[in-house]
């Protein structure tokens, strides 16, 4: 699609400008640390979480599910919550073009490393490259015990609540088995802060895309970067709580603008 095409919300001279400028920026840069949120997911089918359409704005009851202390609590949460991810639509779910630009970041050799808030596994889907993946809130691929160290494939537990049970222990220990996903008041991976600590204060563009930059610790990337020289760039369709720090943001349709800015200038000639 031309830049002239896609649907900004701005003057589309303008529109035009800043993603030729971006384009550009990304052509300039020799490593580019992305950031991603829910926001890169939703034309995969994907609701976001707090968007207009979000599951928890429809369903606030649903974010009693993503909180640990109630899920520990309450046995009806647990049950609630393995019907919902009988019914995630991640399963059907398929990376769109947005996912894809970022794999041929990628092949540019531009791209460091890719921070994902998502836990769909659909960068993985997407062909980027595993090591370069920091899944900062885990996945919803994978099922784990909070009292032990057993973890397998979401699709063996999911198995098991087909088959009646619906709160499936731990087959180790009789725990309590979750997605291996972040819950509200769970402590994130140390190491994979870290890591997106390392590639923010070393990158020389960071771009925050589909995510209102809200939620911390992972947001701190943001100004990390920006304190450590590089450019911001923010590709959210709602305004996000680091606007001000960017040098850019486009407000665009993530799957449209992202393989426009992605390919460089040569492309949007």
């Amino acid at each position: 699609m031309n830049p002239d095409e896609m649907n900004t919300g701005a003057d589309s001279s303008s529109a035009v400008d800043d993603v030729r400028t971006v384009a550009g920026w990304i052509d300039e840069a020799r490593a580019i640390t992305v950031l991603t949120g829910a926001g890169i997911s939703t034309d995969s089918g994907i609701p976001d979480f707090r968007g207009p359409n979000g599951v928890w704005t429809k369903n606030p009851a649903a974010e009693k599910q993503a909180t640990l202390q109630n899920y520990l609590a309450d046995p009806e949460v647990r049950v609630l919550a393995w019907r919902a991810r009988m019914d995630h639509r991640a399963w059907g779910a398929e990376p769109n073009d947005g996912h894809r630009a970022l794999v041929q970041l990628e092949r540019r050799r531009k791209l460091v490393s890719l921070l994902t808030q998502n836990v769909d596994g659909l960068h993985h889907d997407a062909g980027s490259d595993p090591d370069k993946i920091v899944e900062v809130h885990g996945t919803i691929r994978e099922v784990a015990c909070l009292e032990c160290d057993y973890r397998d494939d979401m699709g063996i537990a999911l198995d098991r609540v087909r088959l009646g049970a619906d709160d499936p222990p731990c087959p180790e220990c009789g725990g309590i088995l979750k997605s291996a996903t972040i819950s509200f008041g769970q402590q994130l991976v140390a190491r994979d802060l870290l890591r997106a600590q390392i590639a923010a204060e070393n990158c020389d563009l960071m771009l925050a895309v589909g995510t209102t930059l809200a939620v911390y610790p992972i947001a701190a990337v943001v100004p990390t970067a920006k304190s450590a020289g590089a450019r911001v760039v923010i590709v959210n369709a709602e305004p996000t709580e680091m606007d001000h720090l960017a040098d850019m943001v486009l407000r665009m349709s993530i799957s449209e603008v992202l393989p426009r800015i992605c390919g460089g200038i040569a492309r949007l000639s």
